[in-house]
């Protein structure tokens, strides 16, 4: 099984302080994961982006520890090779367009362009505002979308789901600033693509009383399907309070019907957070009927000749289109030949159906036994 998401204390200040990068691997490979994504946050480029933690840091600072962690990941990937599939890749940040141009920038550079394998797309600021650090920035964000009293009075805060959905203001910039990161850099995963809802997941976001927003969710989904890129529904949020997985069930059937690519992640910050909440997130997507799921692959002879790596989708157009990895293509001609830095075959990487049911997969056994062992353990 797989996991495309994860972070260190080595390289993450709000990670497990601490923990290595290879305590992470190890905890995967104990776990029984097969295939196993690296993804290290991109660096951010101005002070003010910087969190609490990382206040006696500069931007340069988090581009050195953002390098070493790319060669890191790269020395543990070959020490590792005969265990597990570790895969070398980034999550970004959009905060403001300075971190595309940053983001494609890095990508393109000779110290890091071959090193980089794949990008989890991920917005975690709206209007600049952090929006999953804590729950009062949340607040504060939504609040900076609303007038009341014509501003000579503070806004309440958004915790009732009626008073949540007059913030469209909110709802509608996350949307947007997703569909330009999707647009831009065309993301080979889409990374927990609903957190703008964190803190009030029982708000549905096809809710009537939210005009515009779904279709701002459907345009976004059919904007990845059209290039092929994936879906991860992450077991994060369950430990952030949720009784579904990222994303929720009205966001993922719209998925499904689109037909777009699932992957899996558990966004873990940290050894102990490895597979955690798996057993949950298999039930969560039995529940929700899914039958198919995608990963990455580490290029090899037996992945480049797999049947399942190359695939015909149809695109929200009606136009069918070849897919390999995360490139779509029409005939001859590459349609994203303009960022092939982005094309997983130069990235040696393959994106392949896991093939047969995913969910009768021996790695489910074993992790049901093992959280058995550990719950017996902290029981004595």
């Amino acid at each position: 099984m797989h996991s495309h998401h994860s972070h260190s204390g080595q390289f993450c200040r709000h990670a497990a302080p601490g923990t290595t990068l290879e305590d992470v691997v190890l905890a995967a490979i104990d776990a029984g994961f097969t295939t196993y994504g690296l993804s290290e946050h991109v660096p951010r480029y101005r002070k003010e982006d910087l969190y609490p933690e990382e206040e006696d840091l500069s931007p340069s600072d988090l581009l050195a520890t953002f390098i070493h962690y790319l060669h890191e990941a790269h020395r543990l990937k070959l020490k590792y090779s005969a265990k597990i599939d570790l895969l070398v890749g980034l999550e970004t940040d959009y905060i403001t367009p300075l971190d595309i141009t940053q983001l494609e920038r890095l990508l393109s550079d000779k110290q890091t362009a071959g090193l980089v394998e794949y990008v989890v797309g991920s917005v975690h600021h709206v209007a600049e505002q952090g929006i999953d650090f804590s729950k009062d920035w949340w607040e504060a964000c939504i609040g900076s979308f609303s007038t009341h009293d014509n501003g000579s009075t503070p806004p309440p805060p958004p915790s009732q789901t009626q008073a949540f959905t007059n913030d469209l203001a909110y709802l509608h910039a996350y949307l947007d600033a997703q569909h330009t990161l999707i647009t831009r850099t065309h993301p080979t995963i889409i990374g927990h693509f609903d957190l703008c809802r964190l803190y009030i997941p029982q708000l549905p976001l096809n809710h009537p009383s939210l005009p515009g927003v779904w279709e701002k969710v459907v345009r976004n989904i059919r904007e990845v399907v059209a290039y092929g890129g994936m879906f991860e529904v992450s077991a994060a949020s369950f430990r952030k309070g949720w009784q579904e997985g990222y994303p929720g069930s009205e966001v993922l059937q719209c998925i499904i019907a689109n037909k777009g690519r699932l992957c899996l992640s558990d966004d873990s910050h940290g050894p102990a957070f490895v597979a955690l909440n798996y057993t949950r997130l298999r039930a969560y997507l039995l529940a929700q009927g899914v039958t198919e799921l995608w990963y990455l692959a580490s290029n090899t002879q037996e992945n480049n000749n797999d049947s399942n790596s190359n695939s015909q989708v149809r695109g929200h157009d009606g136009s069918s289109r070849s897919v390999t990895g995360t490139i779509a293509q029409e005939g001859t001609e590459d349609t994203r030949s303009e960022r092939s830095w982005l094309d997983l075959q130069q990235r040696k990487l393959t994106a392949r159906r896991y093939d047969g049911n995913w969910a009768d997969d021996p790695f489910w056994t074993r992790l049901a036994e093992r959280e058995r062992r550990n719950n017996a353990e902290m029981a004595t």
